[in-house]
């Protein structure tokens, strides 16, 4: 595929919409304990689609650069929370290898398919969460704590796994998957955070060794991340995730629930829709 380089009055909208996803990835990171995947990597399509970089191994090229932004924003997130003493890290600990090791398999399956299949993944997936958070009761529960033995050691792998095939920093699953056990949801999104680190770290060390074929994949490419939109999204998430922690202790929790789910129900919708119609 022989793509040229756009002129500057295409380029400079698109690094500006970069910057403005970075930015919004790093208030959500903060405010609702997601890593800022839900809304890098539908951005990053949009704009690696417009250069004319479409190809089977695009939403992978996606998947990847999300990931990577996502180790810089959960850390700066966690680190945010951790001020408040909000963080449990308990949970966190006891999780960690599930969660790597599901992440790690994400990475091997991620590779093998089609840009078109992820996307539909994404999007089923982010609309089944979104539909819990938007219409769940705050009284539904599975357990009255966090599960141990063989239910966290499938549950685990389980959010590491399909976190990696959305490209997202665990929120979106551990957010759920922690108030449903019991733990209060301030504290549920401050710990999700955490779980963008588990996810992200193995998950991109997995993907830099994936490559893709050269003349399908936008310039300044490592493995499967594209280093260019991984530095302009960072760049802002820097800067609004303390904010977005600021912002999620201020707030009542049902609030930051409705919040959480709007938003995904909407970017789940536009993924989909992309997919099955273009």
């Amino acid at each position: 595929m022989d793509v040229t380089m756009p002129d500057i009055s295409t380029l400079l909208p698109l690094i500006g919409l970069l910057m403005l996803a970075g930015a919004f990835a790093g208030l959500l990171a903060g405010m609702l304990g997601v890593g800022g995947g839900i809304v890098h990597v539908p951005a990053f399509f949009y704009v690696f689609q417009t250069l004319g970089y479409d190809s089977p191994h695009l939403m992978r090229i996606c998947l990847a650069t999300s990931l990577a932004a996502i180790i810089v924003t959960s850390i700066r997130s966690v680190m945010a929370h951790n001020k408040r003493g909000a963080v449990d890290w308990s949970i966190l600990r006891s999780w960690a290898p599930g969660i790597a090791v599901g992440a790690l398999l994400g990475v091997l399956i991620a590779s093998s398919l089609r840009t078109t299949t992820l996307q539909v993944i994404f999007g089923v997936t982010a609309f089944l969460v979104g539909l819990y958070l938007a219409f769940g009761r705050r009284d539904w529960r599975l357990g009255a704590e966090m599960p141990r033995g063989i239910v966290r050691a499938s549950l685990s792998p389980s959010v590491g796994f399909l976190s990696v095939l959305m490209g997202i920093g665990g929120g979106s699953f551990g957010v759920p998957l922690m108030t449903l056990f019991g733990v209060p949801m301030h504290r549920a999104v401050a710990t999700a955070a955490g779980f963008g680190v588990l996810i992200a770290v193995p998950s991109v060390a997995a993907f830099v060794l994936v490559g893709v074929p050269e003349g399908v994949s936008p310039p300044f490419m490592l493995g499967s991340v594209n280093i260019a939109a991984f530095a302009v999204a960072v760049s802002m998430t820097l800067t609004t995730a303390p904010l977005g922690a600021r912002l999620a202790h201020s707030m009542d929790a049902l609030v930051l629930r409705r919040v959480f789910a709007v938003f995904i129900l909407c970017v789940a919708a536009n993924m989909l829709r992309k997919a099955l119609w273009g």
